[in-house]
C-alpha cells in the first residue's frame, strides 16, 4: 500500500534528478539516453540541445558517433513520433510499440477502404532497404507506389503500414543536426541492428522499467501518455515489476522503482534550457510537476508544437529562441536579477554550442 504522500516539489525534484537536470552528468551518450528514457527527435537539433543541458562537456560529435556506431537509433516510437533510443532499449521493447502502430494502420486501412498488397511489398522493401539506406521517395519509386501528398491520406496509410511491417529505422545521416526535417533515410532494424524489437510481457516490463526510471514516480495513466500505448498493453510490466507506491497531493496512486532517487523538495535546481518537444514536458498526463498549468497553453501549442523553454527553480518559467547567433529569453514573469544573470550566462554558453 502507498504510505507516503509526495508533494509537487518532491515530484519536481525527482523528475529533474532522473532527467539529469539537477546537475550535469559524466556519462556515455547511449547510457545518458537510457537514463532519460529517450530523446524526442522530431526536430533534428533537439537531441543535441537536450544532451548539452544534461551532460558535462558534451559535443555534437559525441551523439553522431554513438549513432554511427549503432549504439543509438532513431525510429518512430512513443506516441508515433521520432525518438532516439539506445539500441539495447530498441531491441528490448520497440516491437510492442510497432505492433500497436501496425494494428492502428490496419484498422484505418479497412475503415478508409485502402487496398494494397502490403504482404507482397514487404519482402521487396526489405531487400532494397537492406542494400543501402534509402529515402522515402526512393523506396516508393522502387516499389511502384505513388508519391505522398498532403491532400490524399490513403498512400500515407500504405507507407506507414509498410514501415511498421518491415520495421524500418533511420540511418545515421537522418539523425544528424540540420535545420530542416526532410531528408530521412531508412534501413530495416533486422539488418541494421541485428534483430527486431521485442514484444510480449517482457517488452512491456522493459518499457515500464525504463519509463519509471526516467520519469517516476508516476501513475499508470502517465505511462500510457508517454508511450502512446493503451494501458492494457503496459499492465504486464506493472504486474511483473517490484514497485514502490506513493500518493500525490490529489490522492492519485504513483508507482516507482525501488531505490530510484527522491531528492528533498528544497534541493537547489539550477537554470536549464530545454529544446523543442523535450520529453520532460510530455511524460505525464498531469504535467504540473514541471509545467505550471497557467503556462501550458503558451508552451504546448494547438498544432502540437512544444516550445523551447527554460527552467527556473525546476519549473518552466519562459521560452527561448536563437536569434542572430544569440539566445533571446522570453520570461513569463519578471525575474530576480540573480536569476536573470544565471540565465544569461547559460544562454551565452548555449549560443556558443549552436555556433
Amino acid at each position: 500500500m502507498a504510505d507516503r504522500v509526495l508533494t509537487l516539489r518532491e515530484l519536481n525534484r525527482a523528475l529533474l534528478a532522473r532527467q539529469l537536470l539537477l546537475r550535469r552528468a559524466r556519462l556515455p551518450v547511449a547510457r545518458a539516453v537510457e537514463r532519460v528514457g529517450a530523446l524526442q527527435a522530431q526536430w533534428p537539433p533537439s537531441p543535441y540541445v537536450a544532451l548539452w543541458s544534461r551532460l558535462e562537456r558534451f559535443a555534437r560529435d559525441d551523439l553522431d558517433r554513438a549513432v554511427r556506431r549503432r549504439r543509438l537509433v532513431k525510429a518512430t516510437l512513443m506516441r508515433v513520433t521520432l525518438h532516439l533510443v539506445s539500441t539495447a532499449d530498441y531491441l528490448a521493447f520497440a516491437g510492442l510499440i510497432r505492433d500497436a502502430r501496425r494494428r492502428a494502420m490496419e484498422r484505418r486501412a479497412e475503415r478508409d477502404g485502402v487496398v494494397a498488397d502490403v504482404d507482397g511489398l514487404v519482402p521487396r522493401l526489405l531487400e532494397v532497404a537492406s542494400r543501402e539506406p534509402r529515402s522515402r521517395p526512393e523506396l516508393l519509386r522502387l516499389l511502384g507506389l505513388p508519391s505522398l501528398r498532403v491532400d490524399d491520406p490513403r498512400p500515407w496509410v500504405v507507407w506507414h503500414l509498410l514501415v511498421a511491417r518491415a520495421e524500418l529505422v533511420h540511418s545515421p545521416e537522418s539523425s544528424a543536426w540540420r535545420e530542416h526535417t526532410s531528408g530521412g533515410r531508412f534501413v530495416p532494424a533486422r539488418s541494421w541492428l541485428g534483430g527486431e524489437g521485442a514484444t510480449g510481457d517482457a517488452a512491456a516490463t522493459a518499457l515500464v522499467r525504463r519509463y519509471l526510471g526516467a520519469f517516476g514516480p508516476a501513475t499508470r495513466a502517465d505511462a500510457a501518455q508517454w508511450t502512446g500505448l493503451a494501458l492494457g498493453a503496459l499492465e504486464p510490466g506493472f504486474a511483473r515489476l517490484p514497485l514502490r507506491r506513493f500518493l500525490d497531493e490529489r490522492g492519485r496512486e504513483l508507482y516507482d522503482l525501488p531505490r530510484a532517487p527522491l531528492p528533498a523538495a528544497d534541493t537547489v535546481a539550477p537554470v536549464r534550457f530545454l529544446p523543442l518537444w523535450d520529453s520532460a514536458l510530455l511524460a505525464h498526463d498531469d504535467r504540473t510537476r514541471i509545467l505550471p498549468e497557467r503556462y501550458r497553453g503558451v508552451v504546448i501549442q494547438r498544432n502540437g508544437t512544444v516550445r523551447q523553454t527554460f527552467l527556473v527553480d525546476g519549473f518552466v518559467a519562459g521560452t527561448w529562441r536563437l536569434e542572430r547567433g544569440r539566445i533571446a529569453l522570453e520570461p513569463f514573469e519578471p525575474l530576480p536579477a540573480r536569476v536573470r544573470r544565471d540565465l544569461e550566462e547559460e544562454a551565452a554558453r548555449l549560443a556558443a554550442f549552436h555556433a
